[in-house]
């Protein structure tokens, strides 16, 4: 790698397929046709692919297959989203995993089929590059490399994953230790801490790592830093939403980002409430993650809508809590295109000129 990653990722990157616009799903022995399809590299690439958009350089450590599937993830994640694959290996004889991920009703049903990787989670490290923050998905195995990103001065970002067995056993919290942040969804946390409200989790989980932020979907998310005594409660960002598919990697995204910037809380939990609620305006998962250019354009459209109505209008509230903006956004963003070429994207910002 030329110089130090902002992030490093590692996991499994699946390549989704997308169908949408669907008025019905097929019953049994019939075909409908989706007037919307699109392709894009998923998994752990949603959360790389996020953080590039923001400007992050980011590095995936992944296994990718030497077939067609993982040939095209391998362009649009290495040529279209400029993300750092050299910490990954590629892999033949192997099949590379695959979701159809079918969008109906607001909601959307998925089939995946994969096999096993001829390594473990701690393999898809090869190494631990040197990087500024790093991820990892809470899991009972495969978490060994993250005492050595602590020891070697990386930040690491914890999120959870579904406990399929329903156990929701504290042990897996163990990692937190060596963590900085825990950025569970609100249902996670409060199974894990066997509380009835998030604000109980939240609390609660503050005692086993330093930053702990829980989302609450449409509502916003709480967070606690106890490095700095700051505590935050941020309402949801309100959108048309259409897929939250991944919208739980854009807000990490957003949230390493005012991290590594070095933002106050409120204003890093207000970022990634925001950059999550622009991504569930579209259907997917690395293709729906905000660029610089969309916020932009959302930030346009709110500091107008904000002009025109009086100062306690919701308009108004949105533009006094988001005036930090006008200090982080990258300046000729909005000339920037920031998402791929295979993609169903809609009011996004990748029209010429634009």
């Amino acid at each position: 790698m030329a110089r130090q990653l902002d992030l490093f990722v590692p996991g499994i990157v699946y390549l989704d397929v997308i169908f949408t616009g669907l008025r019905e799903l097929p019953e049994p022995g019939t075909e409908v046709w989706a007037p919307g399809m699109g392709s894009c590299p998923g998994g752990v690439a949603n959360l790389a692919v996020a953080a590039s958009r923001l400007g992050l350089h980011t590095g995936l450590g992944t296994a990718l297959s030497s077939d067609a599937y993982g040939e095209f993830c391998h362009q649009v994640l290495s040529r279209q989203e400029g993300i750092d694959l050299s910490a990954s290996r590629r892999l033949d004889d192997w099949h590379s995993p695959v979701t159809v991920s079918v969008a109906y009703d607001r909601d959307r049903s998925m089939i995946t089929h994969g096999h096993p990787l001829p390594t473990d989670a701690d393999g898809l490290v090869n190494g631990l590059p040197p990087a500024r923050s790093a991820a990892v998905s809470l899991a009972p195995e495969g978490t060994g490399w993250v005492r050595r990103a602590r020891a070697a001065g990386t930040l690491v970002f914890a999120d959870a994953g579904w406990d399929d067995t329903d156990q929701w056993s504290c042990e897996v919290l163990g990692v937190l230790a060596d963590c900085h942040a825990f950025l569970p969804n609100a249902v996670e946390a409060m199974r894990y801490t066997r509380t009835d409200e998030p604000r109980q989790a939240l609390e609660k989980l503050s005692a086993l790592v330093p930053v702990v932020v829980v989302t609450c979907g449409g509502d916003g998310a709480l967070a606690i830093d106890g490095s700095t005594g700051e505590v935050a409660s941020v309402p949801g960002v309100p959108v048309e939403a259409l897929d939250p598919t991944g919208a739980g990697d854009v807000f990490t995204a957003g949230f390493v980002t005012g991290t590594l910037g070095g933002w106050p809380l409120a204003d890093r939990v207000a970022f990634a409430t925001l950059v999550g609620a622009l991504s569930v305006q579209h259907f997917g998962g690395s293709l729906s993650a905000p660029g610089w250019g969309d916020i932009a354009d959302w930030w346009t459209a709110t500091r107008a809508g904000a002009a025109h109505h009086h100062g306690d209008s919701s308009e108004a509230v949105l533009a006094r809590r988001f005036g930090f903006l006008d200090d982080v956004i990258p300046p000729g963003s909005r000339n920037a295109v920031h998402r791929a070429t295979a993609t169903i994207a809609r009011l996004s910002d990748v029209s010429p000129g634009h």
